[in-house]
């Protein structure tokens, strides 16, 4: 959503966009309101209107903006990944550090609102593709050569990837224990990839065979 003005970093606009996530973490999405956003800000309400126009276009400037800040924090990281379960460690780490921050609870928040509200599901769409981007990226590397990678599509796997973690803030709040072992379970999978990433080259051209006819059968199912 394009309010005209470029995304600052600093200053008044700055101040605002960082009320705005401060007022979705204190509040709730359903407590955001002009009034609570100008007050985590610091500023005059007046000022939301004159800077993005409306309310809904803070929000969904703020949730880009800080989204794109926490993808950035983490980038190094991302490139540095060289396998699956590095990629499943890095991601349990992430998890930790943004549900501590509270940036997991707001993302909640800003999920649960868009329910019901369309603008605010496109822009937490776009923000959650820049997740999903990165996670892309490190597939992508990671399964080159794999048989795996004949299979799996990388995009659709980074999103059940991103969904998954998402998932698991609303699952921890009522299970710990169980999401602990959703976790647990996503590792065992990048295990499974470790091992058939290591067979021999008979066994490869035989796992193979079996995906390309798995796929094929899916098409014709699908189709």
């Amino acid at each position: 959503m394009n309010t005209g003005h470029p995304v600052e970093r600093t200053g008044t606009r700055r101040r605002l966009m960082d009320g705005a996530v401060q007022a979705i973490r204190q509040h709730g999405i359903a407590g955001v309101s002009a009034r609570t956003v100008a007050g985590c800000a610091g500023v005059n309400q007046a000022l939301i209107f004159y800077h993005f126009g409306t309310l809904d276009d803070l929000l969904a400037v703020a949730c880009q903006a800080a989204t794109a800040d926490r993808v950035a924090a983490y980038r190094d990281r991302f490139a540095a990944v060289r396998s699956l379960r590095e990629l499943l460690d890095l991601g349990r780490e992430l998890h930790e550090q943004e549900r501590s921050e509270g940036n997991l609870g707001v993302l909640a928040q800003l999920l649960a609102g868009a329910q019901t509200d369309e603008r605010l599901a496109a822009s937490t769409a776009a923000a959650l593709r820049l997740w999903i981007d990165e996670i892309e990226q490190v597939l992508r590397r990671v399964l080159a050569g794999s048989p795996v990678a004949e299979l799996a599509d990388p995009r659709g796997l980074a999103r059940a990837v991103a969904a998954g973690f998402v998932g698991l803030e609303l699952y921890e709040g009522v299970d710990r224990a169980g999401a602990d072992e959703a976790l647990a379970a996503l590792e065992q999978l990048a295990v499974l990839v470790d091992v058939v990433d290591d067979l021999g080259p008979i066994a490869r051209r035989a796992l193979r065979g079996r995906l390309a006819g798995s796929a094929e059968r899916r098409r014709r199912r699908d189709g």
